[in-house]
């Protein structure tokens, strides 16, 4: 028997283009919303404190609606190109997508990821134009460019036969038409009610088929497995297997203990889930994500979910610096090695590595902001650790040694184009397109992923914080010439101690002070950035020597300039090869990976030998 009354459809978008905004004003539409202090909270389904902070999606969520007597799932995907692997697998679990297109930007290069996932998969397009209440929209341009897109992408064209829709997720309105406000955000509803097909594969009279393709926990329940029944139905107490293709032969069994079904913004539970619901099972014990719940007595496995290859790689540390232990409660290998191997458990865009060296894994993953996100978070929970430069992972295509390459946009006023010209050129990127809109230039480069480490800081600077960047992977291709990025030294504090404004005021004459006065530092920390190429031992807690002399010019306070203070994104993107980031919950700290002056000295020395 397969079913006409649920529709699963995904939202997708470039960052920042209203998805999550879009799911607030369903939810409210529906009745479906949370209340806090009497205030309708917003952004609902950011619930992470770090999705919140920085204003993005991080993990994919689902929610359900009930829209005359029919179900809709819908799931509210991330945009950053980071965190793809979160798209891709929720994707599996949609017969739809909803792309999401700013009125003003357009389509942007996470789109172009986005969309290419969607549309290889064969899910059925609706496109609505967002931010129609923006003063310079423009709809028309904005739609001839996704149709554009979609031609590139090679969409069928039953594809190419997408509805359209005009929005404003914030005020909370569609409409069919460019020129018409719209009442409400019922045609929305409407749209995927008309256009998304139910899930017609979906057959409750073969044996039970579900592919986990999320994971979460409960401390009473234990591993709870989320995702779409294919076909069959289950029930709550009832014995399953799980296998995947590696485990056809020796599945695990275990049992449904509990069976929920998201409801707005909650979960019910359900005695029975049949095909096509879209359900969390509790009780899993040993699942994995790509896992096939099945029934014991018809061990059919679903193919293995496909997930892109990570690009980027970090190597993660215990903390061995002197004031190790000071901040964090969670220090030791065994502690670090087993909150790394659950969060790869759920983020399948993750890979860990134990390397040989005691205390210290290699994790591989989709990008920076990917990989310090997981360091933020863990930093949150208590831990302790040092992380190193990130490091692009090289691949040889037909003999030869290729990187990946990232597709860059950068939206600047004109005046900072020469500024951004000379900042880009030394990245070896190609220009691939130039696009004047009013005092603005929209730049769109080909640039290699390790180019772009650190990248986001100076262009912040040379831009007065006013440009935009958007970059996503673009593929693997030949490896080419990129000049050293960092060309200052830094200052290395030479002992244990306490800062001072005297020395630090000597010091900030030949660079830039991290630190302030009054701040503890140890040897081999790093406390300022040298004006010069070499790195210099400096000694930043030198007191001043006490005379019988008094003299007015020696007695004054010297004028200490504010320190640059770093985050952790901006530490992890400045650290040479040689330094290391120093991350506990109540700081972050540069610092040279051998702090002893004289060891350093000795190995470098063995490396020019070498």
């Amino acid at each position: 028997m397969k079913r006409n009354d649920i529709r699963n459809v995904a939202i997708i978008a470039h960052v920042d283009h209203g998805k999550t905004t879009i799911v607030d004003s369903l939810l409210k539409f529906s009745g479906q919303f949370i209340v806090k202090s009497d205030k309708v909270q917003d952004m609902v389904l950011d619930s992470n404190p770090l999705e919140r902070e920085r204003g993005i999606t991080i993990l994919a969520k689902c929610v359900s609606v009930n829209y005359l007597g029919n179900t809709i799932n819908i799931v509210d995907t991330p945009g950053h190109a980071d965190f793809g692997s979160e798209v891709e697998r929720v994707l599996k679990m949609v017969e739809g997508a909803i792309l999401m297109v700013d009125a003003v930007e357009g389509p942007m290069p996470q789109t172009r990821f986005v969309l290419r996932k969607a549309l290889t998969l064969g899910l059925k397009p609706i496109v609505i134009i967002n931010k129609m209440d923006r003063p310079n929209a423009t709809p028309s341009t904005v739609l001839d460019s996704v149709f554009d897109l979609f031609m590139k992408l090679d969409a069928t064209d039953e594809q190419l036969d997408f509805p359209i829709l005009y929005a404003s997720g914030r005020e909370g309105w569609a409409s069919v038409n460019m020129s018409t406000r719209g009442k409400d955000i019922e045609s929305v509803f409407m749209t995927i009610m008309s256009h998304i097909p139910p899930p017609n594969e979906a057959d409750e009279s073969k044996p039970l088929q579900m592919q986990i393709t999320m994971l979460d926990y409960n401390n009473f329940l234990g591993s709870v497995g989320v995702g779409r029944i294919l076909n069959g139905s289950v029930k709550k107490g009832q014995t399953v297997a799980l296998v995947n293709e590696k485990s056809i032969y020796f599945p695990k069994i275990t049992k449904a203990v509990y069976i929920d079904k998201f409801h707005g913004l909650n979960k019910q539970e359900v005695e029975e889930a049949k095909a096509g619901d879209i359900v969390s099972i509790a009780g899993l014990e040993g699942v994995e994500v790509g896992d096939t719940v099945c029934d014991v007595d018809n061990i059919l496995p679903l193919p293995r979910l496909s997930i892109d290859d990570p690009t980027v790689s970090m190597n993660f540390f215990v903390n061995d610096s002197p004031f190790a232990g000071c901040g964090g409660k969670f220090l030791t290998s065994r502690h670090i090695k087993a909150r790394l191997e659950k969060e790869a458990q759920t983020n399948v865009g993750l890979k860990i590595e134990t390397l040989e060296v005691e205390g210290k894994f290699k994790v591989y993953g989709r990008g920076e902001l990917h990989l310090t996100v997981l360091i933020e978070t863990m930093r949150r929970e208590g831990f302790e650790l040092s992380v190193s430069s990130p490091e692009v992972i090289y691949k040889e295509i037909e003999g030869k040694l290729c990187e990946p390459m990232e597709f860059l946009t950068l939206d600047i006023e004109s005046q900072y184009q020469g500024a951004v010209f000379d900042l880009v050129g030394k990245r070896s990127a190609k220009l691939e397109n130039i696009v004047s809109v009013g005092d603005r230039i929209r730049l769109e480069y080909i640039v290699p992923s390790r180019a772009l480490i650190g990248f986001k800081s100076e262009f912040l600077t040379n831009t007065r914080g006013r440009g935009i960047m958007h970059h996503s992977f673009y593929d693997y291709m030949p490896k080419v010439n990129v000049v050293d990025l960092r060309r200052n030294g830094v200052f290395i504090a030479k002992e244990k101690g306490k800062t001072t404004a005297y020395a630090l005021g000597n010091l900030q004459i030949s660079g830039q002070l991290f630190v302030g006065p009054g701040i503890e530092v140890y040897e081999g920390m790093i406390v300022g950035q040298n004006s010069r190429e070499n790195d210099l031992v400096v000694n930043p807690c030198k007191l001043k020597k006490l005379s019988n002399m008094r003299n007015k010019s020696t007695d004054d306070v010297p004028m200490l300039t504010p320190p640059r203070v770093m985050n952790l994104e901006q530490a992890v993107g400045y650290i040479a090869h040689d330094e290391l980031v120093e991350v506990t919950p109540v700081s972050v700290r540069l610092r040279k990976k051998i702090l002893n002056h004289l060891l350093r000295k000795r190995s470098s020395q063995n490396e020019v030998e070498k």
